[in-house]
């Protein structure tokens, strides 16, 4: 009799595709990846890390690392490449969730609306000056990263809200095009400067961790705002609380932190011109039924031998781990 596969998850896949992987695999909820997870042939990863270290416990036959959403910085992709172990996300899923929720943020702190909240229920600590927000017609917006997410988020400002959007990318050629109103530029530190609002939609690598410390803050107006929906570690962090302190900026939108979950007492988390969210701009009823989906498409794929659409190293699958 011919073993089922066994696929091992941290976290349970939800809307359906839990129930997909079962019909054609063993499912195992592992989230410590010591126990059951170990001689998995595929694994869902949550928000754990994987290095050559778990993969090794994992055993020889796991073929592939699933991560739903975008973020792989989880999982060290050189070490399941030398291993035959292909890694796999789920890039476009959250596009329109996180854009959208970047948005949001923005809105919220410009237009003070947690203030107006607090105020309606009663927070007299509210002064009417506190409810003064920003209009944003014309406003420039500074947009680092030009991804799938950036690209969103500069459609929606520049064509719906008719602000003046900047762009910052390395590896986006300046001469790709653009809709209506938004500009590439090969210089940070320009976006920077005439940025009312700055957001940021980079991937978390080496060469972005703490990509905007406290030097590249103040080259950002006074009264700026400060949005960052993509990853923690990508901002200084310490420097951020140190520019709210100081009212450089007039508010910031944060929906991560470093490290998550941020500890209570930080001070962020006490600042009524900071709006917090915890990791969820990826959460929506479609964005999450994409990625469940997506990893279980792909995972269903590759333990019938099929090539993956979403293979984050490409020169991984003529090495990778056969089925049995």
């Amino acid at each position: 009799i011919q073993m089922k596969p066994k696929v091992a998850m941290q976290f349970g896949l939800r809307l359906g595709a839990l129930e997909r992987i079962q019909e054609v695999a063993d499912v195992v909820i592992d989230p410590t990846l010591a126990g059951e997870a170990v001689g998995a042939d595929a694994l869902v990863l949550g928000g754990g890390k994987c290095d050559g270290e778990v993969m090794d416990r994992l055993g020889p036959n796991l073929k592939v690392i699933a991560r739903p959403g975008i973020g792989v910085d989880s999982v060290d992709i050189p070490a399941a490449t030398a291993r035959g172990i292909l890694v796999i996300n789920t890039p476009d899923a959250p596009t329109e969730s996180t854009a959208e929720h970047a948005v949001a943020l923005m809105m919220t702190v410009c237009k003070r609306v947690m203030a107006g909240d607090r105020m309606m229920r009663g927070d007299e600590s509210v002064d009417r000056s506190d409810l003064l927000g920003t209009e944003l017609l014309d406003r420039n917006l500074g947009v680092l990263g030009y991804g799938r997410i950036g690209r969103r988020v500069a459609e929606i400002c520049a064509l719906g809200l008719r602000m003046n959007v900047m762009v910052y990318d390395p590896i986006v050629p300046l001469d790709t095009p653009t809709p209506e109103r938004v500009t590439l530029t090969s210089d940070m530190d320009a976006v920077l400067k005439q940025a009312d609002v700055l957001t940021i939609h980079v991937p978390l690598l080496p060469q972005t961790r703490q990509l905007i410390g406290e030097r590249e803050m103040h080259l950002m107006p006074k009264g700026s705002y400060f949005i960052n929906a993509s990853r923690g570690p990508v901002v200084d962090e310490a420097a951020l609380i140190r520019c709210m302190q100081e009212g450089h900026f007039a508010a910031a939108g944060l929906d991560v932190f470093d490290p998550e979950p941020p500890d209570p007492s930080n001070p962020l988390l006490a600042m009524k011109n900071v709006v917090t969210t915890p990791h969820i701009a990826s959460g929506t009823d479609r964005g999450v039924y994409a990625m469940m989906h997506g990893v279980a498409d792909q995972i269903i794929q590759i333990l019938n031998g099929e090539k993956p659409p979403y293979l984050l190293d490409p020169n991984a699958w003529p090495g990778r781990v056969k089925a049995k």
